[in-house]
């Protein structure tokens, strides 16, 4: 089910939270958790309900090992080490993600390699299963570094499955969720954070409605449609793209934060204002926080630990290699290798820099970051290598460079030096329209993000209305489907 769909937003959401606040005003706790539970479930089951019987098999399994590794510390009396618990965890779950989303991947790359004809088993992608993956993968780590506990498995279900997260994240952890399940207080209708949760709630369907969907056409007409781009329109692609790639994930997100809000639930912030970054380390610290927070507690300390002798530059290979995981985990395709090897290797550069302790003009360094962070996420969304070089190369001016007709007269000297002038047919972009661009620009620059406006937020008659008006926007352009772009990872 989307958070963009009118099923969403007037029947499943508000069912669930009268349903869910009327079983704990009637103190029936262990209800309300079920009622969760159960509504989470056909959120899921909506989509497909082919892969319901997955995720339960994997929360089941989980749940398991983790109670064996509990029992393991209380008594000590299991067949199997506490290690080798946490090793079968940790297979099984990498085993669901290898089989499910990269053995076709690896089948299509050996009968390339070795010129074989395996048969490819064209698997569906389950739904959220690279998220839920994640979050039981923390779990798990967490119980074995005795960071984690959980003895109910009502509570465990709640924590994994909880539909506002459930999707494409934030990838949330036990210990910051579960408290709050807890907490008698959040048991009772909170009216400041259903209009917060609303507000938030509203600013992510604007962002992905409204602003994500119309850069969206320009994106998918570049990639997808042209087959070639000149100057503009190149870089009318690639902008495109990366615009709409924040604005629907961020979108996506806002939505999830303002949704669980309503359940006076607390998510991560997951955005801050990433394409204000002043270096890629600054980015990674500002986009898809609790991914980046995963990959360094989880994937980049055990692998810098694993050094006999640490130094600056084995820490260094460590985080390349961080980022070829990360990339790879977006998706089965060598684009997505590219694009976590690109930002592996410019993180990289990052850190040598800040240790050489060179100083670089602030305006400088935001021009240089944003488009490195444009350019590589060209590779994101390519499915071919030539699709990315069909942008590139327009983007440098290979394909030619052409001036809308409106201008001709006043630039016609420009004839002389190969510039020509025409419709932008490959994108189909008027020439007002590219004041979407200065919006986009101005939004993510200058306006307040989701975090400050949460902590800044005080409850009166100008923040309901400001409210009620972003949610008519946003309800009045529900015109048609749109799936959220992670929806894909």
């Amino acid at each position: 089910m989307l958070f963009n769909s009118y099923e969403f937003i007037f029947v499943f959401l508000p069912v669930s939270f009268f349903i869910y606040f009327y079983l704990n005003h009637k103190r029936l706790t262990i209800a309300s958790k079920g009622w969760l539970v159960f509504a989470s479930l056909f959120f899921y089951s909506w989509w497909n309900i082919v892969y319901l019987p997955l995720i339960l098999v994997s929360v089941l399994f989980n749940f398991s090992i983790a109670k064996a590794m509990e029992g393991f510390i209380e008594s000590r009396k299991t067949f199997l080490s506490k290690n080798s618990l946490l090793k079968i965890g940790l297979l099984f779950n990498i085993g669901l993600l290898v089989y499910f989303k990269y053995m076709d991947f690896f089948i299509s790359n050996i009968n390339a390699t070795l010129s074989s004809d395996i048969r490819l088993l064209y698997l569906a992608l389950p739904l959220a299963i690279s998220f839920f993956t994640l979050q039981q993968i923390a779990f798990l780590v967490d119980t074995y570094e005795g960071l984690a506990k959980e003895k109910n498995f009502l509570d465990y279900t709640v924590f994994v499955t909880f539909f506002p997260q459930l999707i494409a994240g934030p990838i949330v952890h036990h210990k910051e969720m579960m408290p709050q399940f807890g907490s008698i207080r959040n048991k009772v209708i909170n009216y400041r954070n259903i209009v917060l949760g609303l507000f938030i709630f509203s600013i992510g369907l604007l962002k992905k409605v409204v602003i994500a969907d119309t850069f969206a056409v320009w994106a998918t007409n570049g990639f997808d449609v042209a087959t070639t781009l000149n100057l503009l329109e190149a870089w009318v692609t690639s902008l495109a793209y990366t615009f709409q790639l924040y604005f629907d994930f961020s979108g996506y997100t806002d939505m999830a934060i303002g949704a669980a809000l309503l359940f006076n639930i607390k998510l991560p912030i997951n955005f801050n204002s990433p394409f204000k970054a002043t270096g890629i380390i600054d980015f990674w610290q500002r986009w898809h926080i609790t991914l980046t927070s995963f990959i360094t507690a989880y994937i980049y300390t055990p692998l810098v630990r694993s050094f006999s002798k640490l130094s600056f530059n084995k820490a260094m290979i460590a985080t390349f290699i961080t980022f070829l995981i990360a990339g790879l985990w977006h998706g089965a395709s060598w684009m997505f290798v590219i694009f976590g090897a690109l930002h592996g290797i410019a993180l990289v550069i990052n850190n040598y820099w800040k240790k050489s302790k060179l100083k670089i003009n602030k305006i400088l360094a935001w021009l240089i970051t944003f488009n490195f962070v444009n350019i590589a996420f060209i590779f994101f969304r390519a499915k071919e290598w030539d699709d990315a070089v069909k942008v590139l190369s327009g983007m440098i001016g290979l394909s030619g460079i052409k001036i809308h007709t409106i201008l001709q007269s006043k630039l016609s000297f420009l004839e002389g030096y190969g510039v020509e002038f025409g419709i932008y047919d490959a994108v189909k972009l008027p020439v007002l329209e590219i004041l979407w661009f200065v919006f986009g620009f101005a939004l993510v620059l200058l306006f307040k993000n989701s975090i400050q406006i949460i902590s800044n937020f005080q409850l009166n008659y100008k923040t309901v209305s400001l409210s009620a008006i972003t949610f008519v926007l946003g309800f009045l352009s529900l015109n048609k489907v749109s799936e959220f772009l992670y929806f894909n990872f």
